[in-house]
């Protein structure tokens, strides 16, 4: 994946001090301060093995990580993007995101995600990639602020169809 002649590559996070460093990046960073997660709380997140976590590296360095779901209700519901505070405004959310859904609509016709009133670049970015607002909830991480409930769709559940290989029909002679 490129941005702006960029080289970003996104991967299986697989070890813990790739969670680690996550773990600094998001509590050291914004919407994370305003909803109060520490770099403990943080940490436990992306130690959860029933997500899928993932590394996005420019080169050597880490410039952002992303957290799925793929389990539930929701499944298809990107927990976390988080890109590096002076990375940021560079593509690399928005190639992260693509990412995701490519990986969310292989099993499911919906990607969904939340944003937090006060994270208005995050908006404009999904807006922009064409997430639609599905539901508000009010003061439910912060008290003040809200968490928007968006999606993304390719159809409905009922009609997504995994493309499984179909095997050849022998012919008759």
């Amino acid at each position: 994946m490129s941005s702006a002649g960029r080289s970003i590559d996104v991967s299986a996070m697989t070890t813990d001090s790739e969670a680690q460093a996550c773990a600094r990046m998001m509590a050291e960073s914004e919407p994370w301060i305003t909803l109060g997660r520490g770099y403990e709380a943080s940490l436990a997140i992306l130690r959860d093995a029933s997500r899928e976590r993932y590394v996005a590296l420019e080169g050597k360095d880490l410039v952002g990580f992303l957290i799925l779901n793929m389990k539930g209700a929701f499944a298809g519901y990107i927990q976390t993007v988080c890109v590096a505070p002076e990375k940021r405004g560079h593509g690399i959310g928005a190639q992260m995101v693509s990412f995701a859904e490519e990986r969310i609509f292989r099993e499911s016709p919906n990607v969904f995600l939340c944003v937090s009133s006060f994270n208005t670049g995050a908006r404009r970015l999904y807006d922009r990639l064409g997430y639609h607002v599905v539901g508000e909830l009010a003061d439910y991480l912060v008290v003040g602020h809200s968490e928007t409930l968006m999606r993304k769709t390719i159809g409905s559940l009922s009609d997504f169809r995994k493309q499984p290989a179909e095997p050849e029909k022998p012919t008759r002679r």
